[in-house]
């Protein structure tokens, strides 16, 4: 994400740029660029789960580092996450109309987030790294368990995200909220 040093901005401004990373596909499509040739992956699936899990990457990215004594944390996270289930009603709607299939993307996203939520949890141990989980959930939800290219792929994508999100926040001031 390109920012400029201590530039401050609003919280819906924040959100809505958070949001317009989180669904942009060009480091998507350099990660997929990056895999080996032989790799004997699902590339239709790969790209699928790596565009959840970079949105959900930057919604993690605000919880994980914006303070939780910052009072404009809230609204950027609902913001943000407004903005992506407006984003997902269009998926969902022309996913409708191309393919005369029913879907529901903004369900599918927090289903996603469910899944490596409750996997998390379940491995206290493993909490201190959540790259531990997130790579073999990754590689889970792409159907290929176990695949150490995809366990990579969905580690890289999450460790990216993460750390371009904590970048671009230290990079900005939210401006105060005032109530008139």
């Amino acid at each position: 994400m390109n920012s400029i040093e201590n530039k401050k901005i609003t919280h819906q401004d924040l959100a809505k740029n958070l949001a317009s990373f989180a669904i942009d596909r060009k480091d998507l499509k350099e990660i997929l660029a990056a895999l080996p040739r032989d790799h004997g992956l699902n590339l239709t699936a790969i790209e699928y789960e790596l565009g959840i899990l970079k949105i959900l990457s930057v919604g993690w990215g605000i919880s994980f580092y914006m303070a939780a004594s910052d009072k404009s944390k809230a609204p950027v996270s609902r913001s943000f996450w407004e903005i992506i289930r407006e984003i997902s009603q269009n998926i969902s709607t022309l996913t409708e109309t191309t393919t005369g299939k029913q879907i529901d993307y903004f369900a599918i996203l927090k289903e996603r987030l469910d899944t490596y939520l409750e996997k998390m949890q379940a491995n206290p141990n493993q909490a201190t790294d959540p790259t531990a989980v997130i790579g073999p959930m990754f590689a889970d939800a792409c159907g290929c368990s176990g695949n150490a290219i995809a366990i990579l792929t969905g580690t890289k994508m999450f460790t990216l995200t993460l750390g371009s999100v904590k970048e671009y926040l230290n990079a900005v001031k939210v401006e105060d909220i005032k109530f008139n």
